[in-house]
């Protein structure tokens, strides 16, 4: 089609208009796909009495050493009750270390330890191999595609952090 929309037919189906059963279809591939790239953290996680708080908050201090506590509540976007549970467990356990702001006394600003590091890169390593094979099968304008649509359904300030955390 000349005015653009032939790059929105895909396999016969017209993406304007998905039906109520393919976008049920999609929302259960998520749900699977979910459960899938969270498996194998999961697994490792377990050994250790962690959960995926553990590997978000983790996962989230690695990306943005230094971050502050408050920016960290922002980001994972659970209560200071839930989050300060989660941060004295990896404290304790030699994870993760929190320093005292220097400018504002009042922040504490998180750090991965040597340790928390290297659970990190395993934890990582696992979701970034499964993530590379799946878009290896897919090609690079699934790739793409599947970008666009994770953005497209987050809430514009879900995206802006995102944005923000990518930038850094």
């Amino acid at each position: 089609m000349a005015d653009g929309r032939s790059t929105l037919v895909h396999s016969g189906e017209n993406l304007l208009f998905l039906t109520d059963e393919q976008l049920r279809q999609s929302m259960e591939a998520m749900f699977f796909a979910y459960r899938g790239f969270t498996a194998d953290p999961d697994r490792i996680l377990s050994d250790m009495a962690y959960g995926r708080a553990h590997h978000r908050a983790i996962y989230f201090i690695n990306r943005a050493p230094g971050t502050t506590v408050n920016n960290l509540l922002n980001i994972l976007g659970v209560t200071k009750q839930s989050l300060n549970r989660v941060l004295r467990t990896l404290i304790e356990d030699g994870l993760v270390e929190s320093n005292v702001g220097k400018v504002d006394k009042r922040e504490r600003h998180l750090f991965l330890t040597k340790s928390g590091h290297e659970l990190e890169q395993t934890l990582s390593d696992a979701q970034r191999a499964r993530m590379r094979m799946a878009f290896r099968d897919a090609g690079p304008e699934a790739v793409s595609g599947f970008r666009h649509v994770l953005e497209a359904m987050m809430d514009r300030e879900m995206r802006a952090a995102y944005k923000r955390l990518r930038d850094t």
